[in-house]
C-alpha cells in the first residue's frame, strides 16, 4: 500500500507525531485519517508527540563496554525532571539502549531509534511508551561508538550525570581510567594545543589585548602580558597542559609521556550541557491564567 506524502503530512500536523508513526498508523487503518488519529491516541503516540516540545534537560548518561575493552558506547537520554531518572522504567530503558547500541553500533541517533530492542519494540516505540506512562518528554539525545584495535579504552562515570571515554595507546588500563577521571573533573576542550582552532585563539587573544590596554602599561610589558595569558589559557583548555588531578605537580602531558603512552581521543558527556533550560516565572504564569 502506497501512502501519499500529503496524507502523512496532514496526520503529522494534526498529531505532532513522527513520520514513521504516521505511516504505520495509516497503513494499519487503510489510509483512514480519522481512524489513524484514534489509533495513535489509543497507543500513546499522539500523547507522546504533544510532550515533544517540552524541554528535556535532565536525564542519565550511559557507558557500556565490551568484555575485551575494545568497543564501547557512550550515550545520553534526557527527561524533563531528575525525579524520573530515579525510576526503574527509565533506568532499565537507558541500560537497554546501551546494550543495543554496543551490539549494533549505529552511525547516528536517527538510525538508532528505528532499531529493535529485545522486547520487540523499536527504540522509539519504547520511548513513547515511557512518555505515555510517566507523562514527561523523553529524548535519546546523542550517542557515540568508540573502538580501538591496538590501544585501551578508559571509562569513568561521575554519578549519573558525567561520563567519559578515552582511547589511550599502549596497554595501561589504570592510566586510561585515571585520564578519563581527570577529564570528567577538568573538562578540557581538546587533547593538545595543536588541536585548538585558530579562531578560538584569535578571539581569546583579542580579549586579552583589550584587557591589557586598559592597564595603561607600556607596549613591551603588554606584549609579555599577552604571551603569558595566552599560554595560561592554552594550558587550561588542553588536556596535556592541565595539571593532573591526582598530582597537581605534573601535567597530564608529562604523565602520559612518562608512561610511554598517548591520548588518541576522548569524549565527555554531561547531562543537559548545551540545552537551554526553561525558566518558569510563577507571577507571569498566574497573570496569564487570570487574563484567559
Amino acid at each position: 500500500m502506497a501512502i501519499t506524502a500529503a496524507l502523512v503530512k496532514e496526520l503529522r500536523e494534526r498529531t505532532g507525531a513522527g513520520m514513521m508513526d504516521c505511516k504505520k498508523a495509516l497503513m494499519e487503518t487503510s489510509e483512514n485519517l480519522e481512524a489513524a488519529i484514534d489509533l495513535m491516541r489509543a497507543s500513546g503516540a499522539a500523547k507522546a508527540a504533544k510532550k515533544a516540545g517540552r524541554v528535556a534537560s535532565e536525564g542519565l548518561v550511559n557507558l557500556t563496554i565490551s568484555d575485551d575493552n575494545k568497543n564501547a558506547v557512550i550515550l545520553e537520554v534526557n527527561s524533563e525532571t531528575d525525579f524520573v531518572t530515579k525510576g526503574s522504567a527509565f533506568i532499565d530503558f537507558v541500560d537497554a539502549l546501551g546494550s543495543l547500541a554496543l551490539k549494533n553500533k549505529p552511525e547516528s541517533v536517527e538510525a538508532f531509534i528505528s532499531q529493535t530492542l529485545d522486547s520487540g519494540e523499536t527504540v522509539d516505540e519504547a520511548r513513547q511508551g515511557i512518555i505515555a506512562k510517566i507523562g514527561e518528554n523523553i529524548s535519546v539525545r546523542r550517542l557515540q561508538i568508540v573502538t580501538t584495535e591496538n590501544g585501551v579504552l578508559g571509562a569513568y562515570k561521575h554519578g549519573e550525570r558525567i561520563a567519559v571515554l578515552t582511547v589511550l595507546s599502549g596497554t595501561d588500563d589504570e592510566l586510561a581510567k585515571d585520564i578519563a577521571m581527570h577529564i570528567a573533573a577538568s573538562k578540557p576542550e581538546c587533547v593538545s594545543e595543536d588541536q585548538l582552532s585558530s579562531e578560538l585563539l584569535e578571539r581569546e587573544k583579542a580579549i586579552f589585548i583589550e584587557q591589557a590596554k586598559e592597564s595603561g602599561k607600556p607596549d613591551n610589558i603588554i606584549e609579555k602580558m599577552i604571551v603569558g595569558r595566552m599560554k595560561k589559557f592554552v594550558n587550561e583548555v588542553s588536556l596535556y597542559g592541565q595539571s593532573f588531578v591526582k598530582d597537581p605537580d605534573t601535567t597530564v602531558g608529562a604523565l602520559v609521556k612518562s608512561k610511554g603512552a598517548e591520548v588518541e581521543s576522548f569524549i565527555r558527556y554531561e547531562v543537559g550541557e548545551g540545552i537551554e533550560k526553561k525558566e518558569d516565572n510563577f507571577v507571569e504564569e498566574v497573570m496569564a491564567q487570570a487574563q484567559t
